[in-house]
């Protein structure tokens, strides 16, 4: 975007937001750009960008804590802890080559951009989402005010929780420079069990046993014949269980969950190289990468039962392409980028009860649809009581989220 402002330091932040607050001027504010295509477009002539705020501030392996300027690419703090054997909890999707992002293929994503949308990946249904582990926030109000939340430890949450606030709120409240982040040791080894050929409601029931039982799932999945394309180990329609640990124990686990599910058909295991393969394509929506470039693309969070009801009521309606994660709570949908496809998705996700979230679709598309639901009247007051004492003049990514918010 032309009249972009890159500032060196979160001083530069403060002061690029002062300016536009005093001429009542909107700002984009993004990080590397990876997640520009979510929700709707933001209307400013200008964008603030955090890419230039890098490095990691602090990293203390033996308290499990990490802290990063909020540009500090994402790849990099990955790099870091896994020199110490630890991971990032809420295991966050790389949507950038989904979604088309040319940064993605040049800067990749940021911290600061995974946690403004607290977009998580397939551990959540085991671990909680990103913002479950964010520790602490610095960031930078409407006003150009610094502004700084928790600190270094877990139990810290005293008043207004910045922390829960700013994660999730695509940068419509306040300018994140930086974050303090939990990690925890990353497991040696990674087994999964397959069921092959499953309905969609039988994977959903299998999964189900499968995250009822002592034995520690982290993630479940199920893949559809028409999402299986070329992953590793799969060859139809796939039910997919995953355990995390050391060796030894990953083997007995596996072999007991396998037991365990024998009722829904003939389990089968995977080798860790083609478990760790497979959930990374699982956590960055992979399956639906092929087919139509221009798709739109939708996640419905529902509760699991609901998943497969969703995904047939979607298909009815259009020729979509699908897949479940987080034990069928979760849909990923991809199909045409069209008013009526949305309207479908929406109905499917308010029959289940649960939320949707507008991916990608062209900018026309963006900003006409309700890209995620409208919230109930009590809610939406305490929204815009927030927006106004964060962003008293709403300069900062205008509309992204809700028309006017």
């Amino acid at each position: 975007m032309s009249g972009a402002v890159a500032p060196q330091d979160e001083a530069g932040v403060a002061a690029a937001v002062a300016e536009a607050f005093a001429a009542g001027a909107p700002l984009e504010i993004m990080g590397a750009g990876s997640k520009r295509g979510l929700l709707r477009p933001v209307q400013a002539a200008r964008a603030l960008t955090t890419r230039a705020l890098t490095g990691i501030t602090l990293y203390s392996p033996h308290e499990l804590v990490i802290s990063a300027r909020a540009g500090t690419p994402l790849a990099e703090i990955e790099a870091a802890v896994a020199e110490h054997g630890q991971q990032i909890i809420a295991e966050p999707p790389d949507l950038g080559p989904l979604l088309g992002s040319e940064a993605a293929r040049t800067l990749g994503q940021t911290l600061g951009g995974v946690v403004a949308t607290n977009l998580s990946g397939p551990r959540r249904v085991a671990w909680g989402a990103m913002r479950d582990h964010v520790l602490g926030v610095r960031a930078v109000n409407g006003r150009g005010e610094v502004l700084h939340s928790g600190g270094r430890v877990l139990k810290n949450v005293t008043g207004l929780d910045l922390c829960k606030l700013l994660s999730g709120s695509h940068g419509t409240l306040a300018v994140i420079t930086e974050i303090t982040l939990k990690v925890l040791p990353a497991p040696p080894a990674t087994g999964t069990v397959v069921l092959d050929g499953l309905s969609a409601e039988q994977g959903v029931a299998a999964l189900a046993a499968a995250l009822g039982s002592p034995y520690g799932v982290s993630a479940a999945a199920y893949l559809p014949s028409g999402a299986v394309g070329q992953l590793a180990g799969l060859a139809a329609s796939a039910t997919l269980a995953r355990i995390e640990d050391i060796a030894s124990s990953v083997t007995y686990r596996t072999t007991r969950l396998a037991e365990t599910l024998e009722a829904f058909g003939r389990p089968r295991i995977l080798d860790d190289a083609t478990s760790r393969a497979l959930w990374r394509s699982v956590r960055d929506a992979v399956p639906l990468r092929n087919g139509n470039g221009n798709a739109a693309l939708w996640r419905v969070s529902v509760r699991p039962s609901a998943g497969p009801a969703v995904a047939q009521a979607v298909s009815a309606a259009f020729d979509a392409r699908w897949f479940l994660d987080w034990g069928g709570g979760l849909v990923w949908i991809a199909g045409p980028a069209t008013e009526a496809a949305h309207t479908a998705v929406v109905a499917a996700a308010q029959a289940g009860g649960g939320t949707w979230m507008l991916l990608r679709a062209p900018d026309g598309l963006r900003a006409a649809a309700t890209v995620i639901p409208e919230e109930p009247a009590a809610l939406a007051r305490i929204t815009r009581a927030v927006k106004a004492a964060l962003d008293p003049k709403g300069i900062l990514n205008p509309g992204r989220m809700y028309v006017g918010v």
